[in-house]
């Protein structure tokens, strides 16, 4: 049972730790410090899912327990656009990508070393950004809110809502895909609460297209 064990999540984000906490389990963060440069040539999919790796495998060595993952990268064609350095880098992605689809990834990764077992995938999301104008840009930059998210934007922020339609996981975008976590999590031995998914879509407010059956295994 979940409550037996321990469970850490490899993250200091307030995103994921939100929407973990979706699951109702008690948990421990305890987020990883790795190189999180790309390596000459890796796919976008692949440069994800390493990462996940790399940061579960790291705090998993250190800890006990069953260890949880995830990294998020968004691409626009073939070029990886990470967190922006400043309000001018911030103004160029957002204008980059109006108006326009990308994709984002999200790369998650499970370890249990006791147990010998690992988990890892990738979702990929379809966004496409809305026309908003250079002014909404600006006002958006002043609120502080994309210096810290890769693209330089949060899909649920309420004043901006800078995306106009989504094809995929919006659990995802935001820094955990729920449906396949709770798919993972079943490998370990650990049964998702049977209304997740609706737990997931309340919080979210969207009626998500694909989901997956979480039947018990």
């Amino acid at each position: 049972m979940a409550e037996m064990r321990k469970i850490i999540l490899a993250s200091n984000s307030p995103r994921r730790r939100d929407l973990f906490g979706l699951f109702g389990w008690p948990f421990e963060v305890l987020p990883a410090e790795i190189d999180e440069s790309q390596l000459p040539g890796e796919p976008p999919a692949q440069f994800v899912k390493r990462l996940a790796c790399e940061k579960t495998q790291k705090v998993a060595e250190q800890n006990a327990g069953l260890v949880i993952g995830a990294d998020t990268i968004v691409v626009d064609g073939s070029e990886i656009l990470g967190k922006p350095g400043d309000e001018d880098q911030a103004t160029a992605m957002l204008r980059q990508l109006r108006g326009r689809t990308h994709q984002v990834y999200t790369g998650i990764a499970i370890i249990d070393l006791q147990m010998g077992r690992a988990f890892n995938e990738v979702c990929e999301t379809d966004v496409t950004m809305r026309h908003y104008s250079d002014d909404e840009i600006k006002a958006y930059i002043a609120t502080g809110d994309p210096m810290d998210k890769a693209g330089a934007y949060a899909i649920q922020h309420v004043g901006f809502h800078p995306v106009e339609v989504l094809k995929g996981c919006y659990a995802s975008v935001m820094g955990l895909p729920i449906c396949l976590l709770a798919q993972g999590l079943q490998e370990f031995g650990l049964q998702p609460p049977e209304e997740i998914q609706d737990r997931c879509q309340a919080e979210l407010n969207y009626a998500c297209p694909n989901l997956p059956d979480l039947g018990k295994v």
